[in-house]
């Protein structure tokens, strides 16, 4: 089996952050997000990493993470296009969205070659989630099922008090696996806990704190490469009669599809870790501040990459 791939998801737009924040610092010596995410998957056993990113922005990210990274990792880019799309099908009118995070692994398929794992580039994930999705991709093979996995976070440990969040809301069978997680747009903090809104803010929904939710750390076999490719064309056949400047081809969608299909079995790690994020600009500040704790703690020295 070949050693587990690092895929980072980091073409997004950060519309909600108002720029760049892929390669905004957050550390003592200009570190960005992604440099404390790459220094724990390195230490947890991971040796290639794949960025996700535009072709536009491939000069500006080469100098801010992937030039300092590849001291110690095998780095690899792969480039989200909006016009990569299946035969037959052409770029709406006035879309200039990415097509969603499904979409940016796809982009990566000819750079995997065996079990991968699956962030963002703009979260903070903890040591303790690199180890067990690293561990668990070494040790385990598709079957009779799809094996996958996914690590968990508490809602309430994910949520922004600047603003709404989009988060893949889990549920779990009794067996640990994943049943089924749904993608909810916009959940927001309000005085009496967490709700979240399907229809603009007409009707609101409660949810539990301790409700568990993706945060995009997936791992996968590369069967999902191949199932998710051979999808794309019926989603967008769905999906573009009905949102054209907007849906967009999730990683839940095509695992929730394999588990309704009896196809795939996903077991549902979890980190104590504390997750930490930039949706807005606003949150920055939290961020900084927790990360020269870590650094202040020991957890981090203040070179990375020295």
């Amino acid at each position: 089996m070949n050693k587990p791939v690092l895929v980072v998801m980091a073409a997004g737009m950060g519309s909600r952050y108002g720029g760049m924040k892929q390669i905004d610092p957050v550390g003592p010596n200009g570190q960005v997000i992604i440099d404390y995410s790459l220094y724990d998957a390195h230490r947890a056993g991971f040796e290639t990493v794949v960025f996700v990113i535009k072709k536009e922005l491939e000069e500006t990210f080469r100098a801010a993470i992937g030039d300092r990274v590849s001291k110690v990792m095998n780095v690899k880019y792969a480039f989200q296009q909006l016009e990569e799309l299946p035969e037959g099908f052409s770029i709406p009118e006035g879309r200039v969205k990415p097509w969603g995070t499904c979409h940016a692994v796809l982009a990566a398929k000819d750079l995997i070659d065996g079990p991968f794992a699956v962030i963002n580039a703009d979260d903070y994930y903890g040591p303790e989630a690199f180890k067990v999705i690293y561990d668990y991709l070494s040790t385990h093979e598709d079957g009779t099922l799809y094996d996958y996995c996914m690590v968990s976070y508490l809602l309430k440990n994910t949520v922004s008090e600047n603003g709404s969040v989009s988060r893949g809301v889990c549920m779990a069978n009794p067996d640990g696996t994943l049943h089924s997680v749904t993608e909810r747009t916009r959940i927001e903090t309000y005085e009496n806990g967490i709700h979240y809104t399907e229809d603009g803010g007409e009707s609101w929904t409660d949810l539990p704190g301790e409700t568990p939710v993706s945060m995009n750390l997936w791992g996968f076999s590369h069967s999902f490469l191949e199932e998710a490719d051979r999808r794309f064309a019926g989603w967008l056949t769905e999906n573009l009669a009905k949102n054209p400047l907007k849906c967009e081809y999730f990683l839940p969608t095509v695992v929730t599809e394999l588990i309704n299909e009896k196809k795939a079995a996903v077991k549902l790690l979890s980190s104590h870790d504390k997750w930490y994020g930039v949706t807005y600009r606003e949150d920055k500040p939290f961020v900084v501040a927790a990360i020269d704790k870590m650094t202040k703690d020991g957890l981090y020295p203040e070179n990375l990459w020295k």
